[in-house]
């Protein structure tokens, strides 16, 4: 789980292949048309939603007249190393193409807000089971095994590898006081959570109920950053009462990254973040050796 992998691949032959239409001055139904293709193959092909063939990128730099070798080695390669096997496709039972987890496991680093439960890289497992429990749609034993094994794989990326990723993670004062799972489960969650945040990955902040009303209430948020593709940077967006969803044009990412540095400037810093989850431990009887 290292590197640049397929997903981060496609979406840069996408962005390249839209370039080389837009300079040829032709639409994406033109393209179609042309090539007797469906009338959404090319949008889907330019957005990532699916993989390309060596030969369909070779016929469309044709057809945009690029005519430049080493770029057009370049991108046949980008092609091929696009369709490649990535790690989470052990889980495609669960996980889709283009899904957050696929660009989430190619990212260098992620911004998250979380205003009711625990950002999910931060979990322990029996927390994670009394989640996967209480939702229905995951209710069946089999696909909630399913579901830590990937959360668990997931974060691995914190604590190994030669790529791993950042984690800056806000989380809102009321996310330590309830208890998923029950004393026990929070127990253990507190004391790991106290532990995660010595990472030199992750920076865990709370955002304490004395803020008050703010630009993100009842949304929770994820910025998923590519450092050596920046214009490839997406939000994802989940709020009460709508479907999750991503936005990936620049100016919509650089408006929630402003919002997302603007709420930690409310938060706790670093230190007194532990200090106040050593405080609810301390408070619940959950973290004696704190005492």
């Amino acid at each position: 789980m290292s590197g640049e992998g397929p997903t981060l691949r496609r979406r840069r032959l996408g962005a390249e292949l839209k370039r080389c239409r837009e300079a040829a001055g032709l639409t994406q139904e033109q393209v179609s048309r042309r090539f007797e293709w469906h009338a959404a193959k090319v949008t889907r092909i330019e957005t990532a939603k699916v993989s390309v063939t060596p030969r369909d990128v070779r016929d469309l730099l044709d057809a945009y007249d690029v005519h430049d070798r080493e770029f057009r080695d370049a991108m046949v390669e980008m092609a091929r190393s696009s369709r490649e096997r990535a790690w989470w496709a052990e889980y495609r039972d669960i996980v889709q193409p283009g899904s957050f987890i696929s660009l989430e496991a190619e990212a260098s680093a992620m911004r998250n807000w979380e205003p009711v439960v625990l950002p999910g890289l931060l979990q322990t497992e029996p927390y994670m089971r009394a989640l996967f429990s209480a939702a229905a749609e995951t209710g069946r034993q089999m696909r909630i095994d399913r579901a830590v094994a990937l959360r668990r794989a997931r974060q691995r990326r914190l604590m190994t590898g030669d790529y791993p990723l950042e984690l800056f993670a806000i989380i809102d004062e009321s996310v330590i006081h309830r208890p998923i799972g029950g004393e026990s489960v929070m127990a253990e969650q507190l004391r790991h959570l106290i532990a995660v945040s010595e990472l030199p990955t992750v920076t865990l902040q709370i955002l304490p109920y004395s803020v008050g009303a703010h630009s993100m209430l009842g949304t929770s948020l994820a910025i998923l950053e590519f450092h050596e593709a920046a214009d490839l940077d997406v939000v994802y967006v989940e709020g009460f009462g709508r479907s999750p969803h991503f936005r990936k044009q620049p100016a919509e990412v650089c408006r929630y990254r402003g919002a997302f540095e603007r709420l930690r400037t409310q938060c706790l810093d670093r230190g007194r973040t532990i200090e106040m989850i050593e405080a609810v431990a301390r408070g619940r009887g959950q973290c004696p050796e704190l005492v």
